[in-house]
């Protein structure tokens, strides 16, 4: 059995490569942008609703994870710390701009016939497994909050670079690179570096760690990671790979209702956090593209990695997108607990 099931992940992988070798080679002669990444999710999102075996292990995606968290890390510089002191200003416009997305969001989806904890762990802008658990464990409905969560992701992923894309013009695109490799040895740190972010149970443990690692190297002008052409093109290729393998078999009918319910979901919580984006620029001057990209509601992963690819101040978004996870993960429980009471004490509220 454990044969046929290595043997069964082993072709599932190789399908959702070529899948996303194919996709990525369509979106780059069409000239869209960050084609190595978007044009295998959107492969493998199409053939893996359809039923086709693609996957793409936890194991290769977090190594992978771990290579971007190298080179986000690596743009760490010494001068960085002259503009950390304007940082807490726009952490507090993340934190209002994540509480009232949330609040509009969820509103959308008891709308849409969700109950008060799906509609609520489903509009939650980020840490997906955990608001997912959560839901659970508070009554809400499971499925219904990890399709949404995962769709939100997904949807945020597509519509954001072709938007920055349209702003600059139709120039930019893959940003940070270099003609080869350079202090490549960082790469050899991982195998010490995964199992280091598990036992410390750091939240993304395979993005994290290796950035961290990595901002100390590079702060203290050690070592940067930078990568080629072709390295970073075959890290976006996996990784955008794992991201559209994760709907299966999943029917027309219910992809298009779902499909609907999550795209109206994420245009009114970009619409509200470009907003508080707004803000964040006219306050502490950054780009407006580079304050909407750390107020969007993706995950901390895939979010980095447009940084890096795109070349938006990486670091900022970085650092904002992880005290959005942070501070989701920390806050949740006792949104739990109060839901949980709301329960016990009005129980037939969302009869």
């Amino acid at each position: 059995m454990k044969g046929v099931v290595s043997t069964r992940s082993a072709k599932g992988l190789l399908t959702s490569l070529i899948v996303g070798a194919i996709g990525g080679t369509i979106f780059q002669l069409t000239g869209l942008p960050l084609a190595w990444m978007l044009g295998p999710l959107v492969a493998n999102l199409l053939v893996s609703s359809r039923g086709v075996n693609v996957v793409v292990p936890e194991r290769l995606r977090n190594v992978f994870l771990a290579v971007m968290g190298l080179v986000l890390g690596s743009q760490v510089t010494p001068e960085l710390a002259q503009r950390v002191v304007d940082w807490p200003i726009s952490a507090v416009l993340l934190l209002a701009g994540i509480s009232a997305s949330t609040v509009v969001a969820s509103a959308w989806y008891r709308r849409c016939g969700f109950d008060s904890v799906s509609a609520w762990f489903a509009a939650a802008p980020g840490a997906m497994t955990a608001m997912i658990i959560l839901g659970d464990k508070c009554g809400g409905d499971p499925p219904r909050i990890a399709i949404a969560q995962s769709l939100r992701v997904i949807l945020v992923i597509l519509v954001l670079p072709p938007l920055f894309w349209a702003y600059e013009g139709g120039e930019g695109g893959m940003a940070l690179r270099a003609n080869e490799f350079e202090h490549a040895w960082m790469l050899l740190l991982i195998p010490l570096l995964l199992p280091l972010g598990r036992w410390l149970r750091f939240p993304t443990p395979a993005l994290l760690v290796p950035l961290l690692t990595a901002a100390l190297l590079s702060g203290f002008d050690i070592a940067s990671l930078r990568l080629p052409d072709w390295g970073m093109n075959l890290m976006l290729w996996v990784l955008g790979s794992a991201i559209g393998s994760r709907f299966k078999g999943m029917t027309r009918r219910l992809w298009g209702r779902y499909l609907w319910q999550s795209g109206i979901a994420t245009l009114l919580a970009l619409m509200v956090l470009a907003l508080f984006a707004e803000l964040i620029h006219q306050f502490v001057g950054v780009g407006r593209d580079v304050a909407l990209l750390a107020l969007a509601p993706g995950g901390v992963g895939e979010m980095a990695i447009l940084a890096v690819a795109l070349n938006i101040d990486p670091v900022f978004v970085a650092f904002h997108h992880l005290l959005r996870m942070v501070t989701l993960m920390v806050f949740a429980p006792f949104w739990a607990r109060w839901l949980l009471r709301h329960q016990a004490s009005n129980p037939t509220n969302d009869r």
